[in-house]
């Protein structure tokens, strides 16, 4: 199976690759779709590793609010 990080290097590698010198003065679009991935990718990454504890922590907080 191949690798989250992997997988994002070859979407910035396709993506960064398509775009010309003279389409970069529309701005850095590329460069924030690559961070938005990069960033659901690690979110995915550590949930996969932490889901039991981070229910466990939300769970917890939310039955600690009482009613006002």
């Amino acid at each position: 199976m191949t690798s989250p990080l992997a997988l994002l290097v070859a979407l910035q590698t396709l993506v960064l690759g398509r775009v010309s010198s003279d389409e970069r003065e529309r701005g850095d679009v590329p460069g924030w779709v690559l961070i938005t991935l990069m960033t659901a990718g690690i979110v995915a990454i550590i949930w996969g590793f932490a889901e039991d504890r981070l229910l466990a922590i939300v769970t917890e907080a939310l039955e600690s609010v009482t009613p006002a």
